[in-house]
């Protein structure tokens, strides 16, 4: 087959990966605005760190001609047996509508140059309805092709995780959801054609790929899937609020309620970052006004850097004029990404208290902490950092499971919103988590 896959990012560029290294006889071609990944790609080097065995498939496939890149529609696009998007959408701060602008311009430029038999796959997580309301329309328009006929248009939502996307695409089923039979049986054939998958006992049916019967069930299921991690970590971190209140450690109650197989209450935490969790609950509430328990539960959790820094607030008074360090500007650890991430909340809530702010984080370089407009803290393992009064974990980042006391000199108190540290290594100095009750000192 020819394949072309459009947007070379996080998770587009493994999937051409892995539809290029599926069969030797595919041609892969990616497309993306971006001429310096384009040329990345095109050397056999991943624009981008922390994917497992991206490197080494990169290095493999593109100098035997398997996957190349480009930024022209026009040599990607035609003659391609299947066309798969995954071009980011956007949320507007304000309104929490859909940004549909860059999906848009792609839509209309693959549009114009789509050739008959052409299968169409999105994979970006979308609000339901709109690959048969927008993309639809928009494709037939500018085309002049007809779906169900010239062309055929599905929804098959992306599920899988930066930094593991390879083993993922094996462990999860795909899931299809068409506007027509036939062009549901072209999209389950291809993927199968596409990827393979591990066996799993657990689930109801074989592994593989799944249709969902309509790409508004496909649209759903991905929403649902990812507004129910939402939910669960809104209740989750409602509870740890109660703890500190009540001085209880919620994560010893956690760990008691999902000791029976009917509780499956997530971990609390600073902040809930990336570019799903807080951005997908809501697309679902752009279609569903009436989802009061998504809504609540996004707020609250969109609350919770502000949450941290009031907690270290109440034991240390003041935060005028103290040097406080935010560990971590990624969302999660392991991973070099800022989306939606819980470290502009916290240094906002920092700054707006008259802290002096500083930011760390051992995937980010000194240059790119001030990109963001922010004070860079310089601590390597094993060398102590400049004086502070307060520490903040944000994210999840191994380097922060080795810290101690003497990384950090004049600490006087360590806010871990991750419960990634360890208490034995901070002697003589108060230790906070999220839903931790009490503070401990070692």
């Amino acid at each position: 087959m020819k394949i072309a896959v459009v947007a070379l990012g996080k998770i587009g560029l493994p999937l051409a990966v892995q539809f290029a290294d599926a069969d030797p006889e595919h041609e892969v071609v990616g497309v993306d605005v971006n001429q310096a990944v384009v040329d990345l790609v095109n050397a056999g080097t991943e624009p981008f760190p922390g994917e497992a065995h991206l490197a080494d498939k990169l290095a493999e496939l593109v100098p035997a001609g398997r996957l190349r890149a480009t930024t022209d529609y026009a040599e990607a696009i035609p003659g391609a047996d299947a066309v798969v998007l995954v071009v980011p959408l956007f949320v507007h701060e304000d309104t929490g509508q859909p940004d549909f602008g860059w999906m848009d311009d792609a839509t209309r430029s693959l549009a114009q140059h789509l050739t008959p038999g052409t299968l169409v796959s999105y994979e970006t997580t979308l609000p339901v309805g709109t690959t048969r309301g927008r993309w639809k329309p928009m494709i037939e328009e500018v085309s002049g092709l007809t779906e169900g006929e010239d062309f055929h248009l599905v929804f098959s939502p992306e599920r899988v995780l930066t930094g593991r996307v390879f083993a993922d695409l094996r462990r999860y089923p795909k899931l299809v959801g068409g506007l027509t039979e036939e062009g549901t049986r072209r999209a389950v054939e291809f993927y199968e054609a596409v990827l393979d998958f591990d066996e799993r006992e657990d689930l109801p049916r074989r592994n593989g790929v799944w249709d969902m019967g309509s790409a508004e069930a496909a649209e759903m299921a991905k929403l649902a899937e990812t507004t129910y991690r939402d939910v669960n970590i809104g209740l989750a971190n409602q509870f740890a609020r109660f703890a500190d209140s009540a001085g209880i450690d919620v994560h010893k109650v956690i760990e008691a309620c999902n000791s029976q197989p009917y509780s499956h209450i997530h971990q609390p935490g600073i902040a809930v970052g990336g570019h799903c969790i807080p951005v997908y609950p809501r697309l679902y509430l752009s279609t569903d006004a009436d989802a009061s328990v998504v809504r609540t539960a996004r707020e609250a959790n969109a609350s919770m850097p502000e949450y941290a820094v009031s907690r270290a607030e109440s034991l240390l008074g003041s935060l005028s004029g103290l040097r406080v360090v935010v560990l971590g500007a990624s969302y999660r650890g392991k991973v070099k990404e800022t989306a939606f991430s819980g470290v502009f909340g916290t240094v906002e809530a920092l700054r707006a208290r008259g802290a002096q702010v500083l930011v760390h984080d051992p995937m980010h370089t000194p240059a790119e902490i001030e990109s963001f407009g922010w004070e860079p803290y310089a601590w390597t393992p094993g060398t102590p950092g400049e004086p502070v009064d307060l520490a903040i974990v944000q994210a999840d980042h191994p380097e922060y499971a080795h810290l101690s006391a003497t990384d950090l000199p004049g600490l006087r108190l360590i806010l871990d919103g991750r419960r990634v540290t360890d208490p034995a290594r901070f002697t003589g100095v108060p230790r906070l988590t999220i839903g931790g009750g009490e503070p401990v000192t070692a």
